[in-house]
């Protein structure tokens, strides 16, 4: 069911697809957008970030890149080293394939690797926009990266050991997902639909054989990943010590509603007083649950709107 990547990067342990989502050609100076989706989501987690980008600016007039990171997707095949480390090192690439000095955006984890990427490599992207992630609370102790991630993002890792009878029934296990479901019955349908069936592939024996299907995400990528989201030094100092050391324009884009649509966020007021953030670090929250925030209205033109702050210094 996957949607071929329109580039390949290609690293020592395979290759990592990236989708162009530009909507047209575009010129070798035009100001370049790099996205980074979350723990277990893939490159068209994108889709209508990029249409409102081109929406705003017109076909072409940026470039707008979306890899599926290693182990995801059309990237499940780029073996290990995992870890938010090897991630930002495949963004470097990208940058470095296009001559290009982008603005990072990064969701959830992709918020995370963003903000590493930026720390270790600041003259290689203009500006970071953090999408409902990338700052870190601390760990506590004797952590258990299964049972974490598992309270934390439920179905998304649940599914990972799942096998599905047919396309249809993987939407329908995502219809019945309290913050996901909506969007997919919305007007953001069609882009959730193509996002969400872009994970799929053929289970062991092949779809045909009654195999079946199942999430092509590789479990150990999602817990060397998680592990790092969790709990590693490094990752969790990144967006501030591009503020602070590198001087890089970062934002926050915050949704007020969780991963399963509850009330309470991933943060809150309290809690981003709470990390004493650098002065430089502009936040926004919006109307809207982890998902939702990058697939609808309000979460998509707030996203827009940041990355729009830090274009003058993309090329």
């Amino acid at each position: 069911m996957s949607t071929e990547p329109t580039f390949s990067l290609e690293v020592p342990e395979g290759e990592v697809g990236v989708h162009d989502l530009s909507g047209g050609p575009v010129a070798d100076d035009a100001p370049t957008v790099l996205l980074v989706h979350g723990i277990t989501a893939n490159g068209l987690s994108w889709n209508r970030v990029a249409d409102e980008l081109v929406r705003r600016h017109g076909p072409g007039s940026l470039r707008v890149l979306a890899p599926d990171l290693r182990g995801r997707a059309t990237s499940a095949g780029a073996g290990a080293p995992y870890g938010l480390a090897a991630h930002a090192e495949d963004l470097v690439g990208i940058a470095s394939a296009f001559a290009a000095t982008p603005v990072l955006v990064g969701h959830s984890m992709g918020g995370f690797v963003a903000a590493l990427a930026a720390a270790r490599h600041p003259e290689r992207f203009s500006g970071v926009v953090l999408v409902d992630g990338g700052l870190a609370f601390p760990p506590p102790p004797e952590l258990d990266i299964d049972a974490a991630l598992t309270a934390t993002i439920g179905p998304a890792m649940q599914r990972l050991s799942m096998r599905f009878g047919s396309p249809e029934e993987y939407l329908a296990f995502w219809d019945a997902h309290p913050a996901l479901g909506p969007v997919l019955r919305g007007p953001a349908g069609d882009a959730a639909r193509r996002y969400v069936l872009h994970d799929l592939v053929p289970a062991d024996g092949g779809a045909g054989d009654g195999g079946g299907w199942r999430s092509s995400c590789v479990l150990d990528a999602v817990r060397a990943d998680g592990a790092d989201v969790l709990a590693d030094p490094e990752t969790h100092a990144g967006a501030r010590r591009a503020v602070l050391e590198h001087r890089l324009p970062v934002e926050l884009v915050w949704a007020h509603r969780g991963l399963m649509d509850e009330p309470q966020g991933l943060y809150d007021p309290q809690r981003i007083a709470a990390l004493d953030l650098p002065d430089g670090l502009r936040t926004t929250d919006v109307d809207a649950n982890h998902y939702s925030v990058v697939l609808e209205e309000p979460g998509v033109g707030a996203v827009v709107d940041a990355v729009e702050r830090m274009l003058p210094a993309a090329r």
